[in-house]
């Protein structure tokens, strides 16, 4: 029986409230992904259509991400393909790359700083890497461990004519070249803790991108605050992604490391997000 796309998503809406606190918009954003567009309410949905959209809806109804059952995911200016091997971005990380494009600001102003050098460690889909790279002079490199997520960053820095350089290897041992050199690093790294209850949506993000090691998920970011002190000139900062519980302990060990003006930057709900440091003299 032919029924109209109003009906679908009628439908739709009733399944995901059960599931999703967002039905209504998941519904509309499954609807657009299947049909390819908006489609209007009084038009037929082919039966094509209904077995594509019934599927997306299932998946969503089992909290498999709207990024991966749509292959897209948008950050800040740009629209990034999405899907399994691939951390989900996150809005309040572009906070983070707004925070980085303030410090390339300052250092612009500066006559030597016209083209900074900026390193993203941990890049995986290359967002936050290709994000300063387009709003930005800076001259971006990134690196990614896993071979999935470097491949997908290949990909979106590719649609947006390469603008980055992007090498797979390991975050902690990259850019050895750059010692000393580096202007800005950033970081949204592996930060979440062993014991850290996850929505069914997170446990779709590779482990290798979620968890810091320890109880306290620290491990990882300890280290990268180490590499970060070791890549930059003195003066450099670092812009670290952390979860808000953990911003007190990181900036105890950004000054462990030679680290000054250590400070931390809130989201829009006030909660503590990431380390601002900036390297002191040897």
């Amino acid at each position: 029986m032919s029924r109209t796309w109003a009906h679908a998503l009628e439908v739709a809406r009733t399944k995901l409230a059960a599931a999703v606190e967002s039905a209504d918009v998941d519904a509309r954003l499954l609807a657009e992904f299947v049909h390819g567009g908006v489609p209007s309410g009084s038009e037929m949905i082919t039966d094509a259509e209904v077995a594509a959209f019934e599927q997306a809806v299932s998946q969503r109804e089992k909290r498999v991400p709207l990024q991966h059952i749509t292959g897209t995911m948008y950050f800040r200016y740009l629209e990034l393909e999405s899907g399994p091997g691939t951390f989900v971005v996150r809005p309040e990380t572009e906070m983070v790359v707004e925070a980085v494009i303030e410090e390339i600001a300052c250092l612009a102003a500066q006559q030597s700083r016209q083209r900074p050098v900026v390193v993203d460690l941990c890049t995986g889909s290359g967002a936050i890497a290709l994000a300063i790279a387009t709003e930005t002079s800076a001259q971006v490199m990134a690196v990614e461990l896993s071979e999935e997520a470097h491949e997908s960053a290949s990909r979106n820095s590719a649609r947006y004519g390469h603008p980055i350089t992007l090498i797979r290897g390991d975050a902690l041992s990259a850019f050895e070249e750059l010692a000393g050199r580096v202007d800005v690093v950033v970081s949204n790294p592996p930060y979440v803790r062993g014991d850290e209850e996850l929505a069914p949506e997170v446990t779709h993000d590779p482990q290798i991108a979620l968890f810091g090691g320890g109880d306290d998920g620290l491990e990882m970011p300890t280290k990268i605050i180490a590499r970060a002190h070791y890549l930059l000139r003195v003066g450099g900062i670092l812009i670290m992604e952390h979860g808000e519980e953990q911003s007190s302990a990181l900036r105890g060990v950004a000054r462990r490391c030679g680290f000054g003006e250590v400070s931390t930057g809130q989201d829009l709900t006030g909660r503590d997000r990431w380390l601002r440091a900036r390297k002191d003299e040897a």
